[in-house]
């Protein structure tokens, strides 16, 4: 079986932005089947209609890799809550659980089935910035690492890329992604 990765954008994004095709291209030299969808839908519909569309356009395994940015890493809480099968990894990249600023953030559930969620993923990691313009910070990453396990990583990078922010390329990501622990990954 071939491993799948699935990298979901941010509120707003595309798949064409930041490092998205750099990772995914990266995941592909690695032998990931991947997709980068796009959803223009991502935190403009309620999670209760959105998620029904995520959960239909795509399939989920044992080997699936899940990676959200921004409000595409707050998507990953609901689609994990949801799933049928427990995936192998996830990475939410600037994620959050809590309206994490003054915006409307409808791809917030209003509660969290947290056993649910840890019980459809082998590994979670949790990546945020001490300095995120939005409020994706160490504290929302501290807030899910508390309520669900795995790791946190606690960096001094902004947004991780955002319109004003280039972020080519995030080959912690990478690593964190391919499942390579003793690989050295900045």
């Amino acid at each position: 079986m071939t491993a799948k990765a699935i990298i979901f954008h941010g509120t707003g994004g595309n798949p064409d932005v930041a490092w998205y095709p750099w990772l995914a291209g990266r995941l592909r030299e690695r032998g990931f089947a991947v997709e980068v969808p796009h959803y223009p839908g991502l935190n403009v519909e309620p999670i209760g209609e959105f998620l029904p569309k995520v959960l239909s356009a795509h399939r989920f395994d044992e080997e699936t890799v899940l990676i959200g940015h921004s409000g595409g890493a707050a998507l990953l809480l609901a689609l994990l809550e949801h799933l049928d099968v427990t995936v192998a990894r996830a990475v939410l990249v600037a994620g959050y659980c809590t309206p994490p600023n003054t915006s409307d953030e409808p791809v917030l559930q209003e509660k969290y089935d947290w056993d649910a969620i840890r019980a459809h993923v082998r590994d979670i990691y949790f990546v945020n910035s001490a300095v995120d313009p939005y409020g994706c910070d160490a504290g929302q990453g501290r807030a899910m690492f508390d309520r669900l396990g795995g790791t946190q990583i606690v960096r001094n990078d902004g947004h991780f890329g955002d319109y004003d922010q280039p972020f080519d390329e995030f080959p912690l990501v990478e690593g964190l992604a391919a499942g390579v622990a003793n690989q050295s990954i900045s």
